[in-house]
Formats: C-alpha cells, sequence, structure tokens
C-alpha cells in the first residue's frame, strides 16, 4: 500500500468508528475511539485464531510496520495537537498557577521517574523478566508524563474549577517536553552502556551535562517560542484577513517546531509557549471578532481530526505488541506503581510548596487521577534501539496507556465530584 493508501484508511476508520461512538456508544470522543479500534484488532486477533490460513493479521502488521509511529506523532502531530490545547489556556490562571505547573512539570516528574523506575525493576527482576535499572529508568521517563493530548481531550468535557483546571492543562502542555528532555539523555546513557554508541550524543551524559543538555532544551525551546509567536503575533496586528492569520498561524507550528529541531531545542515547549502567547495577547490585541472565531474553529476542527487518528491509532497498535504471560501481569503491577509515583510526585511538591489550601479538598487525588498517559508515552516506547528490553517496556506502557485512557478517563467526572 502507498502512503497516501494508508493515510486513506486511517482516515476512513477514524470517521467510521467516530460516527459508530457518536450514534450508539456515546462515550467521550477519545475512550470511544480507542475502545471500538481496540475491540476491532482483538476481533481481527480472533478471526485469525479461527482462519489463520487467511494471513489477515500478517498482512495488517506489515501495513502498521511501514508507520512509523514515533516520527507520526513526535515529529507530525504533536505539534498542531500542543498548539491548539495552548491556545485555550486562559494566562491569568496560568500566571497564578505558574509555581505549581512549574514544579510538578520538572520536581514532579523526575521525582516520578525514579519511583517507576526503581519499582519497575524490582517486580520485572522478581517475575524473572531480566532488565538493567537504567532501562527502567528510561521506561520510567517515558511513562511519568501526563498526556497533553489526553488530559486536553478530558478537560473539555468537565466543569473544573478554572485554577484547577490551568493547573492540570498547564502541568500537561509542558511535562511532556521536560520529559522528552530526560528521556533523551537516559536513553543516551543506555546506549553507552549497551556499547551501541550514544545516539546523536556520542556517548553517555554525565549529571552536570544531563543539567546543561536540559537548559538547553527546555530554555532554549521556550525563548524560541517566544520569539516566534511574537513575531507573528506582529504580522497579525497589521492586518485583518482570517484566512491569512489562519495561514500564519499554521505556518508559526511548522516552522517553531522544525526549527526548534535543527536548533537541538525542545518543539514541543516551543509550540506551548507560542500557542499561550497568541491564544491570549493575540487574541486580545491582533484578531477582530471574526478572525479569532474562524481561528478557533480551524484549530477545533484540526485538534478533533488528529485526535480521532492517535487514539485510534494506539487502539491497533496492539496487533504489532508481542504480549507474554509474565509481562502482563508485570504490566498490571506497574498501574498501580505508575499510580502509586503519580501520587507522591504531586503529594510532595504542592505539600512543600504549601498550595493546597488554594485548591479543593481533594486536589492531590484529583491530580493523580487526572493524570492521564496517552500517545506520547507509546510514541517514545516505539522510539527505543531494538532489543528484549524494548518489547517488555513497550507491553508496561501500553498497558499503562489503555488503563489510563478508559479507567481513568472514563471516571475522572466521577472523582471531581466527589471531591470538589
Amino acid at each position: 500500500m502507498s502512503l497516501f493508501d494508508i493515510i486513506a484508511l486511517l482516515v476512513t476508520l477514524a470517521a467510521l468508528f467516530g460516527y459508530l461512538n457518536h450514534r450508539w456508544l456515546r462515550l467521550e470522543p477519545t475512550v470511544g475511539l480507542l475502545m471500538i479500534s481496540l475491540a476491532s484488532s482483538l476481533g481481527i486477533m480472533g478471526l485469525h485464531w479461527i482462519f489463520p490460513q487467511l494471513g489477515i493479521v500478517s498482512g495488517l502488521q506489515h501495513m502498521l510496520g511501514n508507520i512509523d509511529f514515533n516520527e507520526a506523532l513526535m515529529h507530525g502531530m504533536l505539534g498542531f495537537l500542543l498548539f491548539a490545547g495552548a491556545l485555550h489556556v486562559d494566562l491569568e490562571y496560568f500566571v497564578r498557577s505558574k509555581g505549581t505547573i512549574a514544579t510538578l512539570a520538572t520536581v514532579g516528574l523526575f521525582m516520578s521517574t525514579i519511583i517507576v523506575g526503581w519499582l519497575s525493576w524490582l517486580v520485572f527482576n522478581a517475575l524473572g523478566l531480566p532488565i538493567s535499572f537504567l532501562a527502567c529508568l528510561v521506561f520510567g521517563s517515558l511513562i511519568s508524563p501526563t498526556d497533553p493530548i489526553a488530559v486536553m481531550g478530558t478537560l473539555k468535557t468537565l466543569d473544573a474549577p478554572k485554577d484547577l483546571e490551568a493547573n492540570i492543562a498547564g502541568e500537561s502542555l509542558f511535562n511532556d517536553g521536560v520529559a522528552v528532555v530526560v528521556f533523551t539523555g537516559l536513553v543516551a546513557m543506555l546506549s553507552a552502556q549497551s556499547g551501541h554508541g550514544g545516539g546523536e550524543h556520542g556517548g553517555g551524559l554525565s549529571a552536570a551535562q544531563m543539567g546543561l543538555f536540559f537548559l538547553r532544551e527546555a530554555g532554549g525551546g521556550a525563548v524560541l517560542g517566544l520569539i516566534c509567536g511574537y513575531f507573528i503575533y506582529r504580522l497579525m496586528l497589521s492586518i485583518d484577513d482570517y484566512k491569512v492569520e489562519v495561514m500564519l498561524s499554521l505556518a508559526l507550528v511548522m516552522g517553531s517546531y522544525s526549527l526548534a529541531w535543527a536548533l537541538h531545542v525542545s518543539g514541543p515547549i516551543a509550540v506551548v509557549v507560542a500557542g499561550i502567547l497568541i491564544g491570549n495577547r493575540g487574541r486580545a490585541f491582533a484578531m477582530s471578532e471574526e478572525v479569532a472565531d474562524y481561528l478557533e474553529k480551524f484549530w477545533e476542527l484540526l485538534d478533533e481530526m488528529l485526535n480521532a487518528l492517535l487514539f485510534m491509532l494506539i487502539g491497533i497498535e496492539v496487533l504489532v505488541i508481542s504480549f507474554s504471560g509474565r509481562s502482563i501481569l508485570a504490566g498490571l503491577a506497574i498501574i498501580i506503581i505508575v499510580l502509586a509515583a503519580r501520587f507522591v510526585s504531586v503529594y510532595l511538591p504542592i505539600s512543600v510548596i504549601g498550595v493546597r489550601s488554594k485548591f479543593p479538598r481533594g486536589v492531590v487525588r484529583i491530580l493523580t487521577w487526572a493524570g492521564l498517559r496517552g500517545g506520547i508515552s507509546v510514541a517514545l516506547a516505539l522510539s527505543l534501539p531494538p532489543g528484549p528490553e524494548k518489547n517488555l517496556i513497550l507491553t508496561s506502557t501500553y498497558m499503562v496507556v489503555l488503563f489510563s485512557i478508559v479507567v481513568q478517563g472514563m471516571t475522572i467526572k466521577r472523582v471531581l465530584r466527589k471531591f470538589i
């Protein structure tokens, strides 16, 4: 199949699954698409088990093998999805919660990475699944960030207090950029340890080098986002034409994301900062009501379309993942570990900086349960170099993501109603 054929098939399936969900299931769009695509995948596997001579699974696995999930998400869809989410961030509430957001997106993520890495290493080895401690830290770094795509999709349907909503959205938008930086550094160390070289870094990274690497990626991404966002804002300020201004917003996302990769700074952080600037200052001073309305609807439509494709892809990825009894058992244990690590990494920072009184009484439990994992974790797991550790990490990642989107995503409203 050509690339166009694959895209056409995926778009057709996403539209059909979306219709089925809206018409009959009426679940949250992301949950509904994931459930239908997962059920379809399991049905195909069952059909293959009954009629193996048809070769259905092998044909689909070959087709899916032509899709680079990591490339499609990390270097394609992610920039658009993050920008669409950042456009809706209220800067007033964001600034009010900046300390909490920054702490959870950095300190909280580091804590969760270490806790998940250590406990998962104990679980894997207890089950006789050999894996290095460094590889478990890599797993901790890719599974710890809350997924902005899943979180923003869920927040659209919630009636949460504005301060709490800004905190959840802000953390999810920034901690994925931080996680990508940490993940990249740890993978370089893992590659050096296994004798495959250090990737683009040429070897392992010391603690000091990791710190400088983090500052360059995260800080550089924020600065680049401000520069590019302000440049497009000035252009929008000088005209009043919705067609041109929508094109400018597209150019901002694609141009700043590509430039960030070329400059070796964080593309996700760059587009988030640019999106917050355009969504607040740009909307207030550089757009007429007509332009703002068109821009809003364009990015809302693009966001829905890409979300549909992403969560459908997550559902059918089960066809290419190798499961075993012990790896499934490890994955079930790690679901509990990830939730526990999330609780600790939220409770300690919030208690130390003393902001619990500003939020509802159950803020720690709300933030713990609202910390959804999604496509970014799967994409990072798929980007790992081949090896037995990759299969183990990918299986655990997939199980955590499925639990997060289906169980946590479907029950977060009840948690909010209970504690607010």
